[in-house]
């Protein structure tokens, strides 16, 4: 007997599944699906859960050095004319930055093989392409999925039956972030 549910699909169909469902659960908070791919999404969820629980504090702020092009009042690179060339103007800034410590870095890039890139397209742009906008889903879960759960040692996700789905009469339940 298997340590997992195959879920009728090849092992890169059924990774793939659990990828994208287990994204748009963090992604979204909560999602309907089936009751064997809930038990088997909520596995890999609560995991990186724990992961970024564990690691949430560990990084450094580091102020650095940083050239940021100067701009005039509409947003657009000012340009200065060098050896009869068109150059952007820069200025130095000093930012702060976090630096993830060796365990949290690991711990980032365990994350992101497992969830897919999100975009987002505000609702004034709807349609248009260039107005997407990435989302940090790996940063969401530091900054704000895991202080939620600081208190709490597992247990981060809830399943809710719904009740039979009309078309093949599977139990379908609500997976939701506690």
């Amino acid at each position: 007997m298997s340590g997992y549910r195959k879920l009728s699909r090849t092992s890169s169909q059924r990774k793939a599944l659990i990828r994208n469902q287990v994204t748009n659960l963090l992604y979204n908070g909560k999602i309907v699906t089936t009751e064997a791919k809930a038990k088997e999404i909520r596995k890999v969820a609560e995991g990186l859960i724990a992961l970024a629980v564990k690691e949430k504090d560990n990084f450094e702020e580091v102020t650095v050095k940083a050239k940021v092009a100067r701009k005039d009042k509409d947003g657009k690179r000012v340009k200065e004319v060098v050896d009869g060339k068109k150059v952007d103007i820069f200025d130095e800034v000093d930012k702060t930055i976090k630096k993830d410590a060796p365990s949290r870095l690991h711990a980032r890039r365990k994350m992101l093989s497992v969830l897919y890139p999100v975009k987002e397209v505000p609702q004034k742009a709807a349609g248009k392409k260039k107005n997407t906008v990435d989302v940090d889903l790996v940063g969401k879960l530091f900054d704000e999925i895991a202080p939620k759960y600081t208190q709490r040692n597992g247990g981060y996700t809830r399943i809710v039956k719904i009740g039979l789905r009309k078309g093949d009469a599977a139990m379908e339940v609500l997976l939701e972030l506690v």
